[in-house]
């Protein structure tokens, strides 16, 4: 008999643990070539926000030593052309559909949870953008002060009756104290980590490889600190935690499951194998099935601490 891999994020029933990472997977069309998209436990959406957004001046991406920079600025259609092109196409698949928003204000966030509310197309949760640190105004500010990210949690919890996940940036002082926030203010779940600040430079031409200087560090060099975020979130609240940071294995969704993660998104992965995720479902039952694991649930929050 096949382990189970289903899994709960507070309201929010997934088939099994493994969602795509936001920023990571377009709006589903770009991968859906390369598989079924119902392998997946869930598919989280670019960014949308009220307006169409260009993003940054290229250069947008640089390779690093164990992973990649970037700077999209979050480029993206708005949110009526989300409802109106690409919300449909993820429709045929059997998997959660969450949508990731963003606004430069709280009521820039609040218009686009409301136009998204009248759509009558399914959408199963809404992860709620605080932390990308490549936009001027908005991103980490929302993130990084617990007063102003409850307040906006807190508008934003009487626009839908929908699972509420808060993205947290790691580029603060003390994320426990941001994750108590929104958990007070209403969030059903938080995802961490979103990428970290960094900067790549070419020594030959002493200019920066990103047009806007600075971007997001993402991949397999930010795992040990995502982990390390994950269980310093878990000892702090009981919301559930979607674990994020260069997952790209089973093993690594076993260690984050383990650590406290009730799921995982895969992102920078998807660039180098863009099946990457599906190969990871697969992995992760197979692995079960052989270490006699009923319940993938059962890992979570198992991490052996001496004391």
């Amino acid at each position: 008999m096949s382990a189970d891999l289903q899994v709960a994020v507070g309201p929010l029933a997934l088939k099994n643990p493994v969602l795509v990472a936001s920023g990571t997977f377009g709006y589903g069309e770009e991968f859906a070539p390369y598989f079924d998209l119902s392998i997946l436990g869930g598919v989280v959406t670019k960014t949308i926000t009220l307006e169409p957004r260009a993003g940054n001046p290229p250069p947008r991406i640089a390779e690093t030593t164990a992973g990649m920079l970037n700077s999209i600025g979050l480029a993206n259609v708005g949110v009526e052309a989300f409802i109106r092109d690409k919300l449909p196409f993820l429709q045929q698949f059997s998997t959660a559909i969450i949508v990731n928003v963003a606004g430069r204000s709280a009521e820039e966030f609040q218009a686009v949870l409301r136009r998204l509310e009248e759509s009558e197309l399914r959408i199963d949760a809404y992860e709620l953008n605080y932390s990308c640190p490549n936009v001027k105004e908005g991103g980490m500010a929302f993130s990084a002060n617990p007063h102003v990210a409850h307040a906006v949690t807190s508008t934003l919890r009487k626009v839908t009756t929908r699972p509420l996940i808060a993205k947290l940036t790691p580029n603060v002082t003390n994320i426990a104290e941001i994750a108590r926030a929104v958990a007070e203010a209403g969030a059903d779940a938080v995802s961490a980590i979103n990428t970290l600040l960094g900067m790549a430079v070419d020594y030959r031409t002493r200019r920066p490889k990103l047009g806007s200087i600075v971007g997001g560090l993402s991949g397999p060099a930010i795992k040990p600190v995502a982990l390390a975020k994950v269980w310093e979130i878990k000892k702090a609240v009981d919301i559930p935690i979607i674990g994020i940071g260069g997952i790209q294995s089973y093993e690594d969704v076993l260690e984050f499951m383990i650590v406290g993660a009730s799921a995982v998104q895969v992102g920078t992965a998807n660039f180098v194998v863009p099946d990457c995720a599906a190969r990871i479902v697969r992995d992760l039952e197979k692995y079960c099935d052989q270490e006699g694991i009923s319940r993938v649930a059962d890992l979570i929050g198992t991490l052996q601490v001496s004391t």
